[in-house]
């Protein structure tokens, strides 16, 4: 069956540019051919995200309330210029990294989503759907977080979740950023054409992202076979989960909501790991 890419956007400015204008809106990510090369320092601050470096390009993304931020494209990940000081990925104290970016959300616990409904943008019913299952999935799990749901054509909360329009499948989220969630989840529009289960899965996937969640197999990626950066900074595991990061290999948590892809027969469910993953970081 087909794979279908799960897009983290690590907040960044990428130029993959989902457009915010009505008549110009793309959810094809697009590279700028023109960008100089990386710098050494933009480098350095990727690696210490646990971003791989290779063929990283500066890129541009538009927001939906016509704003837009310059930063890197890597792989599927987007960092902001301004915030890449922010991903670096935490140590513990016995030398191991956990299976997160540094931000976690600690300025509120109750989080406000927005499901958008304005002219454009609007979710589709299946997307909707979708979105009510994900926030019940998080609600349902004993943490320090509550999760809100609204559906309205509003950009005042903390997630606003939008459909990008498009015939491809998949969706873009940023990362937490100053102790708030992730912003920004759009949605493409070849997901109409899913149910509501795995327009679950995926809302529950993304969603993950600006909570802080990387790909449970970010070492060796489902989707492509590609790694999104093993350094002496890259993430290890959230204590109490398999440390297992590479997809094909044994012992991998293979029912993982973050695992980086799918195939469209999903059940949309937490798998026991990610469970145990979320409780410890909330």
């Amino acid at each position: 069956m087909k794979k279908i890419q799960l897009i983290a956007l690590c907040v960044l400015t990428a130029s993959a540019v989902i457009s915010c204008q009505k008549e110009e809106i793309t959810t094809e990510i697009q590279t700028e051919t023109d960008a100089p090369e990386i710098s050494d320092k933009h480098k350095e601050a990727l690696i210490k995200a646990g971003v791989n470096t290779t063929n990283a390009k500066y890129t541009l993304l538009n927001h939906l309330d016509g704003s837009s931020s310059k930063g890197i494209l890597s792989s599927d990940i987007f960092l902001r210029l301004d915030r890449l000081e922010e991903y670096a990925l935490e140590s513990s104290p016995d030398g191991t990294k956990q299976y997160r970016t540094t931000n976690l959300v600690d300025q509120n616990t109750t989080i406000n989503v927005i499901g958008y409904t304005g002219n454009g943008y609007a979710l589709t019913t299946v997307m909707q759907q979708g979105l009510q299952y994900a926030i019940n999935n998080y609600n349902n799990i004993n943490t320090s977080l509550t999760f809100n749901l609204t559906f309205a054509a509003s950009t005042n909360g903390d997630i606003i979740i939008y459909n990008a329009g498009g015939t491809d499948a998949g969706a873009v989220a940023e990362f937490p950023s100053n102790g708030n969630p992730g912003y920004t989840v759009a949605v493409y529009g070849g997901m109409n054409n899913y149910d509501n289960q795995i327009n679950e899965h995926l809302m529950t996937h993304e969603i993950g992202h600006c909570l802080g969640f990387r790909h449970t197999d970010y070492a060796y990626r489902k989707c492509d076979g590609s790694n999104e950066g093993t350094t002496s900074y890259g993430a290890v595991y959230v204590p109490g989960t398999p440390s297992v990061n590479q997809y094909g290999a044994s012992g991998l948590d293979y029912d993982s909501v973050m695992i980086s892809c799918f195939e469209g027969n999903e059940d949309g469910e937490f798998s026991n790991y990610d469970i145990i993953a979320l409780q410890y970081m909330y």
